[in-house]
């Protein structure tokens, strides 16, 4: 049955996109999107899934499910990164486990934006709050691994402070954009929201898709450098998912009955951060090393949540059901 799901979620076009890009770099093909055009997608995905969750959450009341289900997203982002930390640090330094820690308890905009074109392609129904959770989710886990490389590592004297690190996490570019576009559609009217449908519904598939094939550029030349940094590292970006993905995944089943909410739930579980958590660890932690986290979150975890992860996930929630 797992099966069954894996081959119907590879037919997805955003998938093969995907795919489409790390072919492409084993080919050693010049294929890539400009930079500036990869960054004007981003903001759009943002956007738009931001401002079509602040419109489900007007149309829905302040429930139970709502709180408990930002409540235990919280939380999951605060204790994830304590796990991963002392995981991590028996084979890593502190600087690294902690930028490493942060990723996994952050969550990864595109991994459930892809998760939420895989539920409308299986015509299931999930709710706008999902959107509100991801976006409380972003801050936490940050604030949470600096504090931890603050604590083991006493020796460096230009260590951020809490304060500092708060301000950063919750400034950055994609949580401002995610939480700003919520407000905005949870303000905005049905009348005046029909007016900017074409643009936030119509040719979303569209831009995931080319997105996606950027992502697949980029995760087929961060797999080459995952190569050159061991077995541990790449075990963890492999196993630590999965471990997060059920948990979180157990957590939605006692909160929610919603197919296409827990299905969210477990991917923001196990997703990885590889925009806000790299952007915030610039700053605040610049001796921990990028050329390790990122292709970790990117090159392994991603792949693996978007092409095993969703078709695992909701299978077992069907066999549930």
């Amino acid at each position: 049955m797992i099966f069954s799901g894996l081959a119907e979620n590879i037919t997805n076009p955003a998938l093969l996109f995907f795919l489409l890009g790390i072919i492409a770099v084993q080919l050693k093909s010049d294929l890539q999107i400009p930079e500036s055009s990869s960054k004007f997608i981003s903001i759009y995905l943002l956007f738009s899934i931001g401002f079509k969750g602040g419109q489900e959450l007007s149309h829905s009341a302040i429930s139970g499910e709502l709180i408990w289900s930002i409540v235990a997203g919280v939380l999951l982002a605060a204790t994830v990164p304590l796990l991963a930390f002392f995981i991590l640090k028996r084979r890593l330094s502190i600087e690294n486990s902690g930028a490493i820690a942060a990723a996994y308890g952050s969550v990864s905009a595109v991994t459930f934006v892809t998760a939420i074109s895989f539920l409308e392609f299986q015509q299931v129904e999930f709710g706008g709050h999902m959107i509100a959770v991801m976006a409380v989710m972003e801050a936490p886990a940050i604030v949470v691994g600096v504090l931890l490389i603050n604590l083991y590592n006493k020796t460096d004297k230009n260590r951020p402070s809490c304060k500092s690190v708060l301000y950063h996490s919750v400034t950055n570019g994609s949580v401002v954009l995610i939480m700003g576009s919520l407000i905005i559609g949870f303000l905005a009217s049905d009348k005046q929201a029909q007016g900017i449908e074409p643009f936030t519904t119509d040719i979303f598939k569209g831009f995931l898709a080319v997105f996606l094939l950027d992502m697949g550029i980029t995760s087929g030349k961060q797999l080459s450098v995952m190569v050159k940094k061991g077995l541990y590292p790449f075990l963890f970006s492999t196993l630590m998912p999965f471990f997060n993905g059920l948990v979180a995944l157990f957590i939605s089943m006692q909160i929610t009955d919603s197919p296409g909410n827990q299905l969210l739930f477990a991917l923001l579980g196990a997703s990885a951060s590889y925009i806000a958590v790299p952007a915030a660890m610039k700053n605040a932690v610049p001796k921990a090393n990028p050329s390790l986290y990122l292709p970790m979150a990117l090159g392994i975890t991603f792949p693996i949540n978007v092409i095993i992860g969703i078709p695992f996930y909701y299978q077992i929630i069907q066999n549930a059901g």
